[in-house]
């Protein structure tokens, strides 16, 4: 079982949220089938397991969390699909066109990419991914379908399976025939064309709900073995002696026959395992996604198939994808998507969970990874504040405690969130310059004690990060070395007097610039000197005066291009912070 580095549990009083809700239905479904609580995700670790999987993963993981704070006895358990067909050859760092020679193997049994510490392609992209779950404080048990099926876990079942093979079919042949219409498929006309094109990739082969069926032309048979001579599951199978459980296929030109009892490489075909495995584990609640939903998908098979099993289909909601800006769903089959491991170097862990926390299942969303980060980190930050002052709205609160904490404790968080945007403007300035970036922070609200790098982490090192890995080139900030002698020779008698008051003051409510140096009388300096020349007090609201706007951002521009040689660039409060009065005055007034 996994577990995150958390502090004590929290104590926290019933949330009122859609988690909430879904705990309500699950414990209840649990009741009516007189069994425990168990949410189920299932993740293929076919390539990496990227931010649309995580929805796979972090929904049950909600609503398992939300049923344990109650002290309801639960279990969140992930299959990892490890034992299917390797499909195709991805675009992927490490790999080439000679992973060609392993399609149709088991997971486990291909290489992993050149120069990966791990002995699979599984094992490769499964501890990819345990180490973001690790991160986000997500606790579950996770069930190789590698050990289960070689280890003979399945061996029942797989009988069963193969012995009601004819009752199967005849559920399997009413779907076919569905699938068969021409008529668009319900889940399409209900999601976004983003999301549709990701249900059509899913059916063109890239999940698992596009394999088939366990049709043939020699018969019907749900289990496909893995040939003992190629290792592929290229295979065909002929006959089937249900008395000793003999099974013969065939593999090229070769046939073998094998015994069930015994043999174990092999596996039920996807519509016919999936619901198999909930009857096994007495899975009462597992989510799905769009690409489920259509006629004859798993999902919707697995309504009828489950009960032949002996069990009923689980409890759960369909799920939206998750995506990045301007993109459908992420292909784990394509290089550069990113995993969550990926998104915590630049986000918080509770910011990530916030992000999945706040939104319903069925509502899409797209990450940015972009200077929209900020963005979504001035909101987190908002909501905070107002949780902190008691202000949230009990939606608002549910989601931040999810996010910020599970049934297990609490996830670390940055000791001193000084904003992200800020942070970032200081790193970029600073160029990563640690006593420079301490300096600066210390100097942002002196009444806020920071002494230690480690105040700001691990949103400094998110941040620094994200400067380094995503900031444009064009957005970066070179403060100036020399001071531009020929702008300054230019400016005009209200320019010079704009500069000569931002550095002396006007004698009354602006000092000098140098006096009290902190963010906020940075601020008050830099937005009090338009109002100044205008004869207004530094400190006077004025709204809708379009021609101080005018004044204020001809200012601002003036004071970019004397100091970094551009028209926009960091707040400017921020940006004087950084360069030090000294060389503000050197560069302003040499």
């Amino acid at each position: 079982m996994r577990r995150s580095p958390v502090d004590s549990p929290p104590v926290t009083e019933r949330l009122d949220d859609w988690v909430s809700r879904l705990a309500d239905e699950v414990i209840e479904e649990a009741r009516r089938r007189d069994t425990k609580v168990v949410c189920a995700s299932g993740l293929s670790p076919s390539g990496p397991i990227h931010l649309g999987n995580l929805r796979e993963v972090m929904t049950p993981h909600l609503v398992a969390d939300e049923v344990k704070r109650r002290g309801v006895e639960c279990e969140h358990i992930i299959s990892w699909d490890d034992y299917d067909r390797f499909r195709k050859v991805p675009n992927y760092p490490g790999v080439d066109d000679s992973w060609a020679q392993h399609i149709g193997k088991p997971l486990t049994s291909v290489p992993p990419p050149s120069g990966s510490p791990y002995t699979s392609w599984a094992e490769h992209f499964r501890a990819q991914c345990e180490e973001g779950l690790a991160q986000l404080g997500i606790v579950y048990r996770g069930i190789s379908q590698t050990a289960q099926y070689t280890s003979g876990a399945y061996a029942d079942q797989v009988l069963f399976a193969m012995s009601h093979r004819d009752q199967i079919d005849k559920v399997l042949e009413q779907y076919r025939t569905l699938a068969a219409k021409d008529d668009p498929k319900p889940s399409q006309q209900k999601i976004s064309e983003d999301d549709a094109a990701a249900v059509a990739e899913a059916e063109a082969g890239s999940g698992a709900a596009a394999e088939d069926d366990g049709s043939s032309g020699s018969g019907y048979f749900p289990y496909r073995p893995y040939s003992a001579t190629t290792g592929t599951d290229e295979t065909t199978v002929t006959a089937y002696d249900e008395a000793s459980g003999a099974l013969t296929y065939r593999s090229g030109d070769d046939e073998h026959t094998v015994d069930l009892h015994t043999e174990h490489h092999g596996k039920l075909v996807w519509k016919v395992d999936w619901p198999m495995r909930w009857a096994y584990e007495k899975v009462v609640f597992e989510p799905s996604g769009v690409d489920h939903q259509s006629p004859g998908s798993s999902y919707v098979v697995g309504k009828d198939l489950a009960p032949v099993f002996g069990w009923e289909r689980p409890i759960g909601p369909m799920y939206a994808f998750v995506g990045m800006k301007g993109m459908a769903k992420m292909s784990s089959s394509r290089g550069g998507v990113p995993t969550p491991s990926d998104a915590m170097q630049i986000m918080e862990p509770a910011l990530l969970r916030w992000l999945y926390a706040r939104r319903r299942p069925n509502q899409s969303f797209s990450v940015a990874f972009d200077a929209d980060v900020q963005r979504m980190y001035d909101e987190w930050d908002a909501l905070c504040r107002k949780v902190a002052d008691g202000k949230g709205q009990p939606g608002d609160v549910a989601a931040w405690t999810r996010a910020t904490s599970t049934a297990e404790g609490t996830l670390r968080q940055t000791p001193v969130p000084v904003a992200y945007r800020t942070l970032a403007s200081i790193v970029d300035i600073t160029t990563g310059d640690e006593e420079q970036t301490l300096r600066i922070v210390a100097q942002l609200d002196p009444s806020q004690s920071v002494t230690s790098l480690d105040d700001l982490r691990p949103r400094l090192d998110c941040v620094e990060h994200w400067v380094a890995t995503q900031m444009p080139a064009a957005d970066r900030t070179v403060v100036r070395g020399e001071p531009d002698l020929d702008h300054l020779a230019t400016l005009t008698d209200q320019e010079r007097d704009a500069v000569r008051i931002l550095l002396d003051g006007n004698g009354a409510d602006l000092g000098r610039l140098e006096d009290g140096w902190s963010l906020d009388t940075l601020t008050h300096q830099v937005y009090g000197v338009p109002k100044v020349q205008r004869g207004l007090a530094a400190d006077q609201i004025v709204k809708g005066d379009k021609e101080l706007g005018a004044a204020q951002r001809a200012f601002f521009t003036l004071l970019y291009n004397l100091l970094i040689g551009k028209d926009t660039g960091p707040r400017l409060p921020t940006l004087l912070l950084a360069i030090g009065p000294e060389r503000v005055r050197a560069l302003l007034a040499p």
